[in-house]
């Protein structure tokens, strides 16, 4: 599924839940799926910094894809970090980079958090990307 398809298909299963306590409910549904990131990447060095709670991410690149495992210690954070990880892992460098992240708009996500939070949720975007650009450089430095 491309980038686009995944986002267009988190829109539709929000679109279902009117209620914003009924979507808070499912976005920590969504991070208590989520895979268990291995403690050795619960470092300082993989914390997202500028996140009010903490978020652990890691990346490694897995023939041509970005694969991406996170964990957070505050709930709603951990099922937005799921989200974005839905999103985008499993994807090249490049599909990352040039992604443009409707669904957090389309889903009122952003409407919906803290300014604290909605810090956080620019934070791990950004982290993700700078995983995606090391790895873009790294591949064109092989090349």
């Amino acid at each position: 599924m491309t980038i686009n398809q995944i986002q267009d298909e988190i829109v539709d299963e929000f679109s279902d839940i009117e209620d914003w306590m009924d979507r808070y409910a499912y976005i920590i549904d969504l991070g208590n799926a989520l895979p268990a990131i291995d403690e050795k990447y619960k470092t300082p060095a993989h914390i997202i910094e500028g996140c009010q709670s903490r978020v652990w991410l890691n990346a490694e690149m897995v023939g041509n894809k970005v694969v991406y495992a996170a964990d957070s210690d505050a709930i709603i954070v951990k099922g937005i970090i799921s989200l974005l990880i839905k999103v985008l892992s499993e994807h090249t460098p490049d599909e990352i980079l040039n992604a443009e992240l409707y669904f957090i708009d389309k889903i009122g996500l952003s409407e919906h958090l803290s300014p604290t939070r909605s810090n956080g949720l620019v934070a791990m975007v950004k982290q993700i990307r700078m995983y995606a650009l090391a790895f873009k450089a790294k591949q064109q430095a092989e090349n």
